[in-house]
Formats: C-alpha cells, structure tokens, sequence
C-alpha cells in the first residue's frame, strides 16, 4: 500500500511539473512575441488577441503592439477601420507597398514619470505598432484614403468594378 501511495504521488509530480512546463513555454512564447501587450512587463494572463491571424503578415520586432484593426468588405470598397486612442493623425502612418500590401504604423509615447508622482498602474500600451494586410486584387491601391476622427482611423480602399461576363451569341451554321 506503501509503495502504491508513493507511486501516485511521483505520477501527479511527474504531471504537475509536465503541466508546469508547458504553460511556462506558453507564456514565454507569449511575452516573448508581443510583450508590450501587457505594458512591457511579464504577464502569465493569456491575451485573446491572435498573433498569427491570417492577415497579419509579421510584426517587425517583439517590442511592436498590435493595433486592433477591423476589416470589412462592401460592394464599392475595403474598410479598414483602427482604433488608435491618444493619437493625432501625425503619429500614424498609412503606407501602399508592392505586391497590393497596406502599412498601418506608427508610435504611442510612454507618459514619463514626473517627480513626486507614483504609479499605481500602467495598462496601456506604448511603443511602436505595426499591421501590414495583402489586399484582394480587386483593390484599387493608387486610390486609397485614410482618415482619423476620435482616435478612430479608417482606411478606405476602392474596388475595382466587378466585369460581367461577355455572352456573345455564335451563329449555328448548316
């Protein structure tokens, strides 16, 4: 009985440490990949947002946040919309590349601390961000439009007309 009581208690440490290690390498997956997430500190709270969501195509370095970027389709255009709160238009940076690739970047500043004042909590993000998107080829990339209201930037991407098909009529000789 002895020995069956010592076993299960080396197979749960056998387990526990197992368990232990592999949550370990998720949050240093995590904090190593997007630490300014939670403010440039290590966290072991697991963040929703998907670092390797279908659109993104990279981030430049682990020290860039993500912006949260919706993306939707209509008849006549993309919209990307971004919430940026805290940031002017001059702080942004909407890019076209090659390949129908679109660049939203730009910078937060980390409010300095003054003298006599003492941080209780810092859960903003600050530094460098960074979302690239490949667009459809039916975007129209030399007439893209970006503007910012209320910390809201939204980019605009015409599409191109969708071509009906011809139907040509082929007489039916004999």
């Amino acid at each position: 009985m002895e020995n069956l009581s010592r076993g299960l208690l080396l197979a749960v440490g056998i387990s526990r440490t197992i368990v232990k290690g592999k949550m370990e390498r998720i949050n240093r997956l995590i904090n190593g990949r997007c630490p300014s997430l939670f403010g440039g500190r290590r966290t072991n709270v697991l963040d929703p947002w998907d670092p390797l969501d279908g659109f993104l195509l990279k981030l430049n370095s682990a020290r860039e946040t993500p912006a949260r970027v919706d993306w939707k389709e209509t008849p006549q255009a993309h919209v990307l919309k971004a919430d940026l709160p805290g940031l002017k238009k001059e702080q942004v940076k909407v890019e076209v590349e090659e390949g129908r690739i679109l660049q939203i970047s730009g910078e937060r500043s980390r409010e300095q601390e003054e003298k006599n004042e003492k941080w209780h909590r810092i859960e903003r993000s600050s530094g460098k961000f960074l979302r690239r998107f490949r667009l459809p080829e039916n975007a129209k990339m030399d007439e893209v439009k970006a503007s910012m209201e209320n910390g809201v930037l939204t980019v605009t991407v015409p599409k191109e007309e969708d071509k009906k098909p011809e139907v040509k009529t082929i007489p039916i000789s004999g």
